[in-house]
């Protein structure tokens, strides 16, 4: 995987301000509680308009719930559908990628992490968009499945299964990364951990691997 051209200073600097409006809600919250903060309170902190504001967020609950996991560009997705790299490979690939254009950094998700304990409707939403992202993912699998088998049937239940089983494997192992990353005191990168938890995996599946004739993931 080439690396990812950096964001122009435009985009560098609206990425800036959503952080911000983030922070400043997350510490605003932490201090006198969430019901107490109000958007032209966190204006006044960031040094914008209301309206400003409501350019990024359409409430002061999203900008706690946050941006959650999205997919990296279309050409990260394609080369993982075409078949390009091996499947593992290829899944990896796509998941690093979506760690790198991930807008979450360490502090912004320990203290989100710490607000939301204290909001389980909060939590849910913010669950509900890793969900989200798990379906999307299961989709692509299922494209990339069948590349790999076109014999296989596009509407059948048995590649609907196969996708989701693969996308919880693989969700499940960005998890893992997420979860070491988010607990550490270092600067270790997001991508650098989902690497990590990548090989895990591989060392993992390498006996079972090592046992059984090649076979076709589809």
């Amino acid at each position: 995987m080439t690396s990812h051209a950096e964001p122009g200073l435009r985009e560098r600097k609206r990425l800036a301000t959503r952080r911000a409006i983030q922070v400043a809600v997350l510490d605003l919250a932490a201090d006198r509680g969430l019901d107490k903060v109000t958007v032209d309170e966190v204006s006044r902190v960031v040094d914008i308009s209301p309206r400003t504001f409501f350019n990024y967020f359409a409430t002061k609950e999203d900008a706690v719930v946050g941006d959650g996991i999205s997919l990296p560009p279309t050409e990260v997705v394609s080369r993982f559908v075409d078949g390009q790299d091996d499947f593992l490979t290829g899944i990896e690939a796509l998941l690093v990628a979506t760690a790198e254009f991930s807008t979450e950094d360490l502090e912004l998700s320990q203290r989100r992490k710490a607000l939301l304990r204290n909001h389980p409707q909060l939590f849910a939403r913010r669950m509900a968009t890793m969900r989200g992202f798990e379906d999307e993912l299961a989709a692509i699998v299922r494209d990339r499945l069948l590349v790999d088998n076109p014999s296989l049937d596009p509407d059948s239940e048995l590649l609907k299964e196969r996708a989701r089983l693969i996308s919880i494997v693989a969700f499940g192992t960005m998890r893992h990364a997420w979860t070491a990353w988010a607990h550490e005191e270092n600067s270790v990168a997001l991508a650098d951990r989902v690497r990590s938890s990548f090989a895990h995996l591989r060392a993992l599946l390498a006996p079972i691997a090592s046992d059984e004739a090649p076979q076709n993931i589809g």
